[in-house]
């Protein structure tokens, strides 16, 4: 078996030029992307047909050589799975059944392992259809993510509903992040043991909690998921990204467990290298670098690959890439990565 320098750099080696792929790096910036969700239809037939999901997640690989694919699906599945009303709107983001704090104790995970199914089954094909030193990342929402869809029936600027309902009710918020950290934790353990080399966890609105609450919703519950992942697959590699957590980075990962911590663009250099002391890092150009091209592009992975390629790193976005990034600045970026080595 070829060697992947991805699990490599997770496992604690430095590997330069460092291994490279983007969040949402399967999406509509590619018009094949575009091509193949049409014929699919809803962006959650998308997901749950094998032959289309495999399909998207292969043709950045195709398309650039990342060193890893990763599976593509949705950070609502689970919540899909607890029918909860999950629908895409165009123009509009998710949509959900907004839940009371008195409906926790009635969600009933026992639907999920076949209504996940076909994601799993589409992480066997992907490895199956991979090069062999490609290595593949599975992934979940965050327990405190989904549930902000979840209690706001929708995306929020600053997840005002899932905070208050924290306040208000805490013992329910626990009770719904305990069983999203459950559920999360078995489809994860079922993408590692279909063939996924590392999985990825992603805290999008980390960053918009206090410290006690950071604690309980982001920590506490993520933790819950790198135990359970463990015992089921001893040496199982997990990333973590909790996006906005900036200061409280530093505690994540020493608390959470997890083998690299994902950095949004906002973290300063200093912040990152102390991190990196402890393993692995990933991160964190500023998508707009991308789209922006040119010398802002140049410049911005310079410094990633001067401030951190001396330890091990995987070079990411600090967020997904958008729509609106250009195919050539795509190429231009691996380009200079690897042109470093």
């Amino acid at each position: 078996m070829a060697q992947r320098n991805l699990v490599r750099v997770l496992e604690g080696e430095t590997v330069f030029p460092p291994p490279v792929w983007l969040m949402r790096q399967a999406g509509r910036y590619l018009p094949e992307y575009r091509a193949t969700r049409e014929t699919a239809g809803g962006f959650l037939d998308l997901c749950y047909n094998p032959d289309f999901a495999t399909e998207v997640t292969l043709q950045p690989i195709r398309r650039f050589g990342f060193d890893a694919a990763i599976l593509f699906s949705d950070i609502l599945v689970i919540p899909d799975a607890l029918d909860r009303g999950l629908r895409f709107q165009q123009g509009e983001g998710p949509k959900l059944d907004p839940i009371g704090p008195d409906e926790i104790a009635g969600l009933d995970p026992g639907r999920a392992e076949a209504h996940l199914a076909p994601v799993i089954e589409t992480v066997a094909r992907l490895r199956a259809a991979l090069p062999d030193e490609t290595a593949l990342i599975g992934f979940c929402g965050a327990p405190w993510t989904v549930a902000t869809y979840m209690i706001a029936g929708h995306g929020t600027p600053d997840q005002a509903p899932a905070r208050l309902f924290g306040y208000r009710h805490p013992e329910a918020m626990a009770a719904l992040l305990a069983l999203l950290a459950e559920m999360s934790a078995d489809y994860l353990i079922r993408q590692l043991r279909a063939g996924a080399d590392c999985v990825q966890i992603f805290d999008s609105w980390a960053g918009v909690l206090d410290e006690a609450s950071f604690e309980a919703f982001v920590v506490g519950p993520t933790r819950r998921i790198v135990d359970r992942v463990r015992a089921a697959v001893p040496g199982a590699r997990i990333i973590g990204f909790p996006k906005g957590a900036n200061a409280l980075l530093p505690r994540y990962r020493s608390a959470t467990g997890v083998d690299a911590v994902g950095l949004d663009w906002a973290v300063p250099f200093e912040l990152a290298r102390d991190l990196q002391r402890q393993g692995a890092v990933q991160g964190n150009l500023d998508p707009l670098r991308l789209i922006a091209g040119g010398q802002a592009l140049e410049e911005g992975v310079d410094r990633i690959l001067e401030a951190l390629g001396q330890g091990p790193l995987i070079f990411n976005l600090g967020h997904g890439i958008t729509p609106d990034a250009p195919i050539a600045h795509v190429e231009a970026l691996l380009a200079r990565i690897r042109a470093a080595g």
